[in-house]
């Protein structure tokens, strides 16, 4: 996704808490199109198991839900979703609801593989996405969690920090260690 959409996406989503916080109904389905796609890309990385973050989703728009009369009109609803989904997910793990990380079976070549194309660059560059990907969910969790949101779903350094609920330079020496982790990988 370019950055300007990430940023229509991200603006799309503002207005439609807003309006949903201040009783229109029908701004919940625009809210919920704009976020679950990363939502549910965040949650799959946390949880690792399709069920488990489908759990995280859901609680985390019920979440939204029961707290949009408190909603303040104008700030950020990515890094405040991304916040709730996190601590859902703590919460849920505290109490061994979900498989731990390390129980995640890895996926296999054909899993990673969509359709039947026959273009070994194709297959060559799917593979070696599918490597990286496997790399970063070896990381530590909390190496991880800091390179996705900074990284991969370009979130600031500073929604990063609100979201972990860490500092700024905290987020930046995690997604440092993270990359050297990676390059050494």
């Amino acid at each position: 996704m370019s950055r300007d959409t990430d940023l229509d996406v991200r603006e799309r989503a503002d207005r439609a808490m807003d309006r949903y916080a201040d009783g229109d109904a029908a701004a919940f389905a625009d809210l919920y199109d704009a976020l679950a796609p990363s939502l549910c890309g965040f949650a799959m990385n946390l949880a690792r198991h399709r069920a488990a973050a489908e759990d995280v989703v859901q609680q985390t728009f019920l979440q939204l839900h029961r707290t949009r009369h408190r909603w303040v009109r104008g700030a950020r609803v990515f890094p405040y979703s991304y916040a709730i989904a996190h601590h859902v997910f703590v919460d849920s793990t505290r109490r061994g609801r979900h498989e731990r990380l390390g129980d995640a079976e890895p996926r296999s070549a054909d899993e990673v593989e969509s359709g039947e194309s026959s273009v070994d660059d194709e297959l060559d560059t799917r593979r070696r996405l599918a490597e990286q990907l496997e790399r970063i969910q070896r990381l530590p969790e909390k190496l991880r969690l800091a390179f996705q949101l900074a990284v991969l779903e370009g979130l600031s350094v500073a929604e990063t920090a609100e979201i972990l609920g860490i500092t700024t330079i905290n987020v930046k020496v995690r997604v440092h260690r993270a990359r050297e982790a990676l390059r050494q990988a």
